[in-house]
């Protein structure tokens, strides 16, 4: 008996993650097809994504560059429909037709199309942070009542679902704490009180893993890390006193979980996000992902260290937000993203992006969020009392 390909949506396909995957799907085209492929404005990238694996849908964020996609796609001949817009995101992530989602558009602007996978009862491979930084609970109602399976593919939280016992229900009384590890970034050892010279290229210059701008950044302040605590806490109904951060600069354990007996399962590998993608998509079996494997002969000492709040200040405000009203965390996840942009457009310092995350969390206290709706206005309104406070440290 054969089995058609599970038909794939990756939403972000010209990222660091989407290519990742595209790489792994490439591997196993008997088991995989590529049903839609979306991105912002790399339109050259996209196309010749177009031409290998013919998706039936291409989708651009604006009208602009779609035009641009369609007439190129009609000048080779492929046989792919160009749409535009966030409907068009949401529409190839609900469609009947798609087995797997892959979420990967980086930011708020992903929340939208993987509420959407996750209603219709997808396969959700989650890569975006902000659909659980931002969405929280009202997202996890959706995953609960789509009937979607949601597997993450972050590494740290793909190696913490790899390590916890498979029955979710037995968590609670088996699971002590989850321990995220982070590599400390291009900064671990810097001296904090240089950090207001440090350089976009500097800070997006990761030692370990290779990423977009914006998450190198994020990685340079380990606001990823409080992010991850924040997306951790929902994603394994753990309350934020039960997972902990260490600094593990080799990144070979992803993450660990100590268990009530105080054994720790840990995940390994080689830091690749293809491993993470690979297990996602096939789970609950294993392909080869085209990472490479461990040499534990090469590999030396494993090293971990607590976190400096001097050097980190900003990875404490994940317990801050998680304590805060419902809604917290999106504010958070809002005036960082609008620090970082800030600080690699050369407006805003390196050590100013703490500053405005803290000083944003501390002006609002967001009513609880019901819908889409309300979280796109708590996300606005973080927004603009960022921009604000970017607007007054740049005068």
């Amino acid at each position: 008996m054969t089995h058609r390909p599970q038909a794939v949506t990756i939403l972000g396909s010209t990222g660091s993650i989407g290519t990742s995957t595209l790489d792994v799907i490439a591997r196993h085209a008997e088991r995989y097809s590529v049903f839609a492929l979306t991105a912002a404005t790399q339109v050259d990238a996209i196309l010749a994504q177009c031409q290998q694996f013919h998706p039936r849908y291409a989708v651009m964020a604006s009208p602009v560059h779609a035009q641009q996609l369609a007439q190129r796609v009609r000048e080779l001949g492929l046989k792919v429909e160009v749409l535009s817009g966030p409907k068009a995101l949401c529409d190839v992530s609900e469609v009947p037709g798609v087995d797997a989602v892959m979420a990967a558009i980086v930011g708020a602007a992903g929340l939208a199309p993987s509420l959407a996978a996750a209603r219709a009862g997808k396969k959700l491979l989650l890569a975006n942070k902000e659909a659980l930084v931002v969405g929280g609970a009202l997202f996890m109602q959706a995953v609960h009542e789509g009937g979607a399976t949601l597997l993450p593919i972050d590494s740290e939280h793909s190696a913490v679902f790899q390590s916890l016992p498979e029955d979710p229900a037995t968590w609670s009384r088996r699971v002590e704490k989850i321990v995220l590890t982070a590599s400390g970034g291009p900064f671990r050892e810097r001296d904090p009180g240089t950090l207001r010279e440090v350089t976009p290229e500097q800070a997006c210059a990761h030692p370990n893993w290779v990423m977009g701008r914006k998450i190198s950044v994020d990685s340079a302040t380990m606001m990823n890390k409080a992010l991850e605590v924040i997306e951790a806490s929902y994603l394994f109904g753990m309350p934020g006193d039960q997972i902990e951060v260490v600094i593990h600069p080799q990144s070979v354990i992803h993450s660990m979980v100590q268990y009530t007996d105080r054994s720790v399962v840990a995940q390994l590998g080689t830091p690749d996000m293809r491993g993470p993608i690979a297990y996602g998509l096939s789970w609950p079996e294993r392909i080869v992902s085209g990472a490479a494997a461990l040499d534990f002969a090469k590999l030396g000492s494993l090293s971990f260290e607590e976190p400096d709040d001097r050097r980190f200040p900003g990875l404490r405000l994940a317990w801050d937000a998680l304590a805060g009203p419902t809604g917290t965390t999106a504010v958070l996840n809002a005036a960082n993203e609008v620090a970082v942009d800030a600080f690699l457009g050369r407006r805003l310092r390196f050590d100013q992006i703490h500053a405005i995350n803290h000083a944003t969390l501390q002006a609002l206290s967001p009513s609880k969020p019901h819908s889409l709706d309300d979280l796109l206005a708590i996300d606005a309104e973080a927004r603009a009392v960022a921009q604000a406070g970017v607007d007054r440290l740049t005068v």
